[in-house]
């Protein structure tokens, strides 16, 4: 009996082995690689949701790299030696074009359904971020744009309406200024250090002047007169006192430490930017924070520097049918809608900024869409590294005076021309 009991157990276990062993034969593993400042935690989160209605499937994650230079050069250097270990990976919406140009990224308008599939609700700058000569080669999955922020209480407690221009947001920053006599108030507080938000400060005034940086094909189209006059306004307004005189020295955390501070009437910073000043405990403007469109310059139009992560497939991928199945489930509006709720990451479809249930959890995010239906990408170019090196070192030298605005747009003209022929 015992002997009997012993070959029907082992059978058992044979079969449940050969069973197992068909499944895990059948199975495809897709390893994705998400940087620490890209939300592992919430992608992970998306990636187990995915295996349970996909169980042919399983999703690996990797992350490392602790700034996003760290994870370009890892990508960089699987995708330099044609390595298929990575299937997907995350991008800033600056890469599609440099990346296709090197052949490391797939086009993904097999998965997704081609250019018309970034018309269909998605922020209209996707469409000219990730579309490259007719082909979308990513997909959108977190937004962030540079934003407004404003105090309510002090523009209320003055009378002073939204600004739409330059010239009206120095004229009401002066006006709060003289008002609550403090010498440590700020008008306007903008990043002048030569990091990448600099690159942001070059192009708002001049895109806000409806002039365009580049064309479709990336090949530069400055407008030298225009880049030159929104230089002079950056300057004349730290010669009117609305932004401090070391504004070449400013960086990303010190424009979100000053206004958190109650020192800043009104500051341009990322999306990040509103749960420090909502939620750290030293805020001294909690429930007093404001979001508006950027101004633009005198006769021309809002315009802001858009952000944040694309998806894009290794072209050296062995499971790309898997992994575009992935991607079309990464950058849905599911996807959008849980990572708006879960990290209060700006939404990639316009119709998520109004709906309830994020709506609950980031009220601000209703006055947020206005500000990135303006966005725009910085410029499309096969080597956005030397382009944003160049504008971001020669605007700050000309913020810190040791350049003229003419000399410092001659530069810029002549060095990234070479770049974007």
């Amino acid at each position: 009996m015992k002997k009997r009991q012993v070959l029907k157990f082992t059978a058992l276990a044979l079969a449940a082995g050969l069973c197992a062993g068909s499944v895990w034969a059948q199975q495809t593993t897709l390893r994705v690689f998400v940087g620490p400042n890209q939300r592992p935690d919430l992608q992970q989160k998306l990636f187990q949701e995915y295996n349970k209605a996909n169980p042919g499937v399983k999703v690996e994650i990797e992350t490392g790299g602790a700034t996003s230079e760290l994870q370009r050069q890892y990508l960089s250097t699987v995708l330099n030696a044609k390595d298929s270990a990575i299937d997907l990976f995350l991008i800033d919406i600056v890469n599609p074009a440099q990346y296709a140009s090197k052949g490391w990224i797939e086009p993904l308008d097999k998965y997704v359904g081609g250019p018309a599939a970034l018309r269909n609700d998605y922020l209209p700058v996707y469409q000219q971020a990730n579309v490259i000569d007719g082909k979308v080669f990513a997909m959108p999955s977190q937004g962030d744009a540079m934003f407004m922020y404003y105090r309510k209480d002090l523009l209320a407690k003055y009378g002073v309406a939204e600004p739409k221009t330059w010239d009206e947001l120095a004229a009401a920053a002066k006006k709060i200024m003289a008002g609550e006599g403090n010498a440590n108030l700020q008008g306007l507080s903008i990043q002048g250090a030569p990091i990448e938000g600099a690159v942001c400060t070059f192009l708002l005034p001049y895109w806000g002047q409806g002039k365009q940086f580049n064309d479709a094909g990336g090949k530069l189209t400055l407008d030298k007169p225009a880049a030159v006059k929104g230089l002079n306004a950056w300057l004349g307004m730290v010669d009117q006192g609305v932004i401090k005189k070391n504004v070449a020295e400013v960086k990303t955390p010190d424009t979100v430490n000053e206004f958190k501070a109650g020192q800043v009437v009104f500051a341009i910073n990322w999306g990040f930017a509103f749960d420090r000043f909502k939620d750290d405990a030293d805020s001294k403007v909690k429930g007093q924070v404001g979001v508006m469109p950027l101004p633009a310059m005198a006769g021309g139009k809002s315009a802001t520097c858009m952000g944040g992560w694309q998806w894009a497939m290794n072209a050296y991928s062995t499971h790309k049918d898997e992994a575009g199945k992935l991607i079309k489930f990464l950058s849905s509006k599911q996807a959008s809608a849980f990572v708006a709720k879960e990290g209060s990451i700006l939404p990639v479809f316009q119709s998520v900024y109004a709906d309830p249930e994020v709506n609950k959890v980031v009220p601000w995010f209703k006055d947020a869409l206005p500000v990135v239906l303006a966005a725009q990408s910085r410029p499309m170019v096969n080597d956005y590294g030397q382009v944003s090196d160049i504008i971001r070192t020669t605007t700050s030298a000309i913020l810190a005076r040791t350049k003229t605005p003419e000399a410092g747009v001659d530069e810029i003209a002549a060095r990234v021309g070479r770049l974007m022929r």
